[in-house]
C-alpha cells in the first residue's frame, strides 16, 4: 500500500519565499516614510498643546516645528510644504509634502502625506 506524498515542491517554496521577500522588502521601503508622517502629526499636536500657540507668528511656529522634526531626525519636510491660514482664535497649519523613494532600477515609491492642526486656544483635535 502506497501513500503519495503531498507537500509543496522546491519550485513552489522559492516562488513563495520570492513573493514573501519582495513583500518584506517594499515594507521596508514604506515603514520610514509612515514613521515620520506620524512624527510629522505629533510635532504638530506638541505645536498646538504649546501654551500661546494660537497668538504666535506663523514664522515662530514654523521654526518650532522644525525644531521638533530635528529631533525626530526627519528630513522631507521643507519649508514650502507648510501654509499657515488665519483661523477663529488662531492659525491652521497645513502641512502637504511628497515622499519619494527607490524601489527597484528606475521604480519609485511615492507617498503624498497631508496633515491639518488647528493652533488655538481652545482644545486641540
Amino acid at each position: 500500500m502506497k501513500h503519495k506524498q503531498n507537500g509543496m515542491t522546491l519550485t513552489s517554496f522559492v516562488a513563495v519565499l520570492a513573493v514573501v521577500g519582495f513583500a518584506l522588502y517594499i515594507g521596508m521601503k514604506l515603514f520610514p516614510m509612515y514613521q515620520e508622517f506620524f512624527a510629522v502629526k505629533s510635532s504638530m499636536k506638541a505645536l498646538a498643546n504649546e501654551s500661546g500657540s494660537a497668538d504666535m507668528a506663523p514664522a515662530k511656529a514654523q521654526e518650532l516645528f522644525f525644531k521638533r522634526m530635528d529631533m525626530n531626525y526627519s528630513d522631507s519636510v521643507k519649508r514650502d510644504d507648510i501654509k499657515f491660514e488665519r483661523i477663529d482664535g488662531g492659525w491652521r497649519m497645513n502641512v502637504n509634502y511628497e515622499v519619494r523613494r527607490p524601489l527597484v532600477g528606475n521604480l519609485d515609491i511615492v507617498g503624498r502625506f497631508e496633515n491639518s492642526q488647528d493652533l488655538t486656544s481652545r482644545s486641540v483635535e
